[in-house]
């Protein structure tokens, strides 16, 4: 392990997640918002991170996510997306129609990790490209990783599932395989 890897929390479940402090999208029009792990302290987070911008998979799932924002919302929980790329680019990203491989406006801020420290800390950096892979992190109110998964650079990732395992952790029991909302807890 080098140096710098040390010098970094590494996201582990049932601890404290690690920090972040990123330029975002926020305020897509200045771009001089940032986006802290501390601004979401008392709700539910979920931070997903994607390998690149104006790719293939990556515009799916943050559109989806962006549909669906209002579920989120509903259930006292936030969304954070990252990747690697500036915020500049990410505003490009927006800019640019859906069919043209843009996102189109966005709901929840973009954050960018330039520095690559961030993705490291979760432990979805590719350090042979320099990337990160698909991870999402579902983070209780008081700063706790609860839920984790990271896929393939291939696979994206389904909102339904997510809002399906942090209902689960909402409900405060145990869930057993093929859980729904609603349905009886262990």
């Amino acid at each position: 392990m080098t140096a710098s890897v040390q010098q970094h929390a590494i996201a582990k479940m049932g601890q404290p997640a690690p920090s972040f402090d990123l330029p975002s999208t926020k305020n897509v029009e200045t771009l001089a918002e940032r986006v802290r792990l501390e601004d979401y302290k008392g709700k539910w987070l979920i931070v997903f991170f994607w390998p690149y911008d104006f790719t293939f998979v990556c515009p799916t799932e943050i559109i989806a996510f962006s549909d669906r924002y209002d579920e989120f919302l509903d259930l006292d929980c936030d969304v954070v997306g990252v990747s690697v790329d500036s915020v500049y680019t990410h505003r490009a990203w927006m800019d640019t129609p859906r069919d043209r491989n843009g996102i189109g406006p966005i709901r929840y801020p973009l954050a960018a990790d330039g520095m690559k420290e961030t993705a490291r800390a979760y432990g979805v950096l590719d350090d042979a490209t320099g990337v990160a892979h698909r991870g999402l992190f579902i983070i209780d109110p008081e700063g706790v990783l609860r839920y984790q998964v990271v896929t393939d650079m291939n696979v994206g990732r389904s909102v339904d599932e997510t809002l399906r395992v942090l209902q689960a952790l909402q409900a405060g029991g145990l869930c057993p395989a093929n859980w729904k909302p609603g349905q009886q807890t262990l």
